[in-house]
């Protein structure tokens, strides 16, 4: 199986060295003042000339809501498709045109209600493509209701009494479909987004990366418990791939299995159980570790949340499998004969 180096050859490099004022296009930025996408947005563009691909091989694919105009604002190509289906697009664009880098920039009710099916797919398959799923824990674009990811007793314009849904957690149901990179990072923290951008470009295949992104409008303060530099010492475990899984003030908590139920659990750390503390393995190929961490945030208050790369693993990718497989079909049979194909034994003619 080809690494992510020699997939991103299939890639023609830019003949300059780029900035990030390269990657700015000459769009108005439209989203509400203080929305997190424009963070988002900013990491981004500050990534891309890392890749030192030529603009014109770079892709960003939308669905609809408020982060699905990203396309408007990169110097690339790109397209701002239709509801939930930016996967899909994505999966024919990447396995057509290998030459690509192919990115879906998406949204939690985009991408985890009418566009569940669509992405579940992709992330089974193992396209070669990176996918930006924003979580604002909203719809944002729509005025305010409850979304995929909004928690239990949400008090929105569509749930007055407050919600009744259980929240879809992206991360879990990611490794759930398969995904062989899974990661989660913040808007607001600028060097860890770029961090985890830098690592899904590497992974050959689909990586899937949510960012917790804040709706000041209709959701304001979602993440707060995160963001906040005290409360987040308790609340925000950073993942690091070789490295024990410790947080806190002083790193005085850390994530060890429970001997009886196989779970995990944060503890206190102490002399006695210090050897137990987990050492975090993103290269496992099993996914149940990267499960149950994803499981220890609390869908209410967020709290032992883990960020970072959850899971990096290698599996063959779809678009590098299906060209072999037209090679070789190639090469026994010769090019295919559309006209014949539509005409063959598997047709019939109505009489009567």
């Amino acid at each position: 199986m080809p690494d992510a180096n020699q997939l991103l050859h299939l890639v023609p490099k830019a003949e300059a060295k780029q900035s990030m004022k390269d990657f700015k296009s000459d769009q108005e930025v439209r989203w509400c003042p203080g929305c997190g996408d424009y963070a988002v947005l900013a990491a981004v563009q500050g990534f891309m000339p890392e890749l030192g691909l030529a603009k014109e091989n770079i892709v960003f694919v939308s669905g609809i809501g408020c982060s699905s105009r990203f396309p408007y604002y990169m110097n690339t190509y790109g397209m701002h498709s239709i509801h939930g289906r930016a996967p899909a697009i994505a999966t024919g664009l990447a396995s057509s045109r290998r030459d690509l880098s192919v990115w879906v920039v998406t949204g939690d009710g985009d991408a985890l209600s009418i566009g569940g099916n669509h992405l579940i797919h992709a992330l089974r398959r193992n396209v070669n493509l990176k996918i930006l799923l924003f979580n604002n824990r909203i719809y944002g674009l729509t005025k305010g209701q409850y979304s995929p990811t909004s928690e239990v007793g949400k008090i929105t314009k569509s749930t007055p009494m407050g919600s009744l849904d259980a929240p879809f957690n992206p991360v879990s149901l990611a490794i759930g479909a398969e995904a062989s990179f899974v990661a989660r990072t913040i808007d607001s923290d600028r060097k860890h987004l770029t961090s985890v951008l830098r690592a899904a470009a590497d992974h050959p295949g689909t990586a899937l990366v949510e960012i917790y992104q804040n709706c000041n409008i209709f959701n304001d303060g979602a993440f707060e418990a995160l963001k906040d530099k005290e409360r987040a010492q308790d609340a925000v475990i950073r993942l690091e791939h070789g490295q024990p899984i410790r947080f806190g003030v002083d790193n005085g908590k850390g994530v060890v299995r429970d001997p009886a139920t196989g779970d995990l659990r944060v503890v206190a750390v102490t002399e006695e159980n210090e050897s137990r503390i987990l050492v975090h393995d993103a290269h496992n190929p099993s996914p149940t570790t990267a499960f149950a961490l994803s499981r220890l945030a609390d869908t209410d208050t967020l709290h032992q949340t883990p960020i970072g790369v959850l899971r990096d693993v290698e599996r063959p990718v779809y678009d590098t499998l299906m060209a072999e497989q037209l090679d070789t079909a190639v090469e026994q049979n010769g090019k295919g004969d559309l006209a014949t194909l539509l005409a063959g034994n598997d047709t019939w003619t109505v009489v009567g």
